[in-house]
């Protein structure tokens, strides 16, 4: 599980940076650059990220049996 949260968690802090990017019209040629929604969203998702990624990174890891 430790592994998957922190998997999910680097994906959406990038693709939410991406977003955040184009919304701020950093990054431009999209129908989303300039747009306030996509920087709002943009930006939940990279606290969703971040959550995901503290979370699976402050998890125990599973033991294995010896």
């Amino acid at each position: 599980m430790r592994t998957l949260f922190v998997g999910i968690g680097v994906i959406a802090l990038l693709v939410g940076l991406v977003w955040t990017l184009q919304g701020a019209d950093v990054i431009m040629g999209s129908v989303m650059s300039g747009s306030s929604f996509w920087l709002a969203i943009g930006i939940v998702l990279l606290v969703v990220g971040l959550g995901l990624l503290v979370t699976g990174a402050r998890s125990p890891g599973v033991k294995k049996a010896a």
